[in-house]
């Protein structure tokens, strides 16, 4: 379904979601692919830094979570695969019994950092080969999706992220992720060499600029990824009524600022739920 959509749309924006409800939000307001970020599960679910303290069991429950709500295609950050090359294939089993359309793997070393910050390192590309090899060993579903992600423009430059990304599409990559391009160009000359769809990552406070779709579009990019954006506006949004509530005795000046209880049922499909629960209840009252 996700490899579908990516020839369908021109390009395909996926936009992260870090729990159910986000996604069954993302869903209603008509987005057509989701993603499940591993900052999104290591800061939100789990409090901790983006720096390889999740497990591939903390990751599965998220994506449980989030495919139990919605039809959607879900892209899951599977980080380095969280082991050697056994663990990897059964890492891209589980996640795809977990309910994922695909995932990311990326050439880092199990050391990660995140794509935007400094002192990245990278494993060599032969050993990423090996890393992807594994991947496809472990998928069971073909139309699962293995999208290689590329570090390495930060540390070797943009010629050998490239190359690398060429070897990761000849060892049998579905997409390749060039992470911390700086500019338009930079990804022309990537999707330029390149045969599979290219995915841009557009989040907030990075090293890419926030290109639209269209400036993407025109060069070459097929998938367009918005990893945290919702998170860090509801971060934003829940800290501001925290300090009202602890300064001002009340929540009273923020409640403009809030989801309303109509509008959360109205996603949940509560009330349906709720006559629902009336009407089973009642076959007990009739006896």
């Amino acid at each position: 379904m996700l490899k579908e959509l990516v020839q369908n749309e021109a390009p395909l924006q996926v936009v992260g979601t870090i729990n159910a409800y986000t996604a069954m939000m993302a869903e209603k307001v008509g987005f057509q692919a989701l993603y499940l970020s591993g900052a999104g599960v290591a800061n939100a679910s789990y409090g901790v830094p983006d720096l390889a303290l999740t497990t591939l069991d903390n990751v599965c429950e998220d994506v449980r979570r989030i495919t139990s709500v919605t039809s959607l295609p879900l892209l899951v950050d599977a980080d380095t695969g969280w082991g050697g090359p056994l663990m990897v294939a059964r890492s891209i089993r589980e996640i795809g019994r977990a309910g994922a359309a695909g995932v990311h793997l990326e050439d880092q070393i199990m050391e990660k950092r995140c794509g935007h910050r400094p002192n990245k390192k990278v494993i060599s590309k032969e050993d990423m080969v090996v890393r992807l090899h594994a991947a496809l060993d472990g998928r069971v579903d073909e139309s699962f999706a293995i999208m290689a992600r590329t570090d390495a423009v930060a540390v070797e430059g943009l010629e050998a992220g490239i190359e690398r990304a060429i070897a990761y599409q000849e060892a049998g990559a579905d997409f390749i992720f060039a992470e911390a391009l700086h500019t338009l160009e930079d990804f022309k000359s990537f999707t330029s060499a390149l045969e599979v769809p290219v995915l841009a990552n557009i989040t907030e406070f990075g090293q890419t600029p926030l290109f639209t779709v269209n400036e993407l579009s025109s060069a070459g990019v097929k998938m367009v990824l918005y990893p945290l954006s919702a998170f860090r506006a509801m971060n934003a949004a829940a800290l501001n009524v925290y300090e009202a509530i602890l300064s001002e005795g009340t929540q009273s000046g923020v409640v403009d600022t809030m989801q309303t209880r109509k509008e959360l049922y109205s996603f949940l499909n509560y009330e349906q739920a709720e006559e629902r629960l009336d009407h089973l209840l009642s076959k007990g009252e009739q006896l």
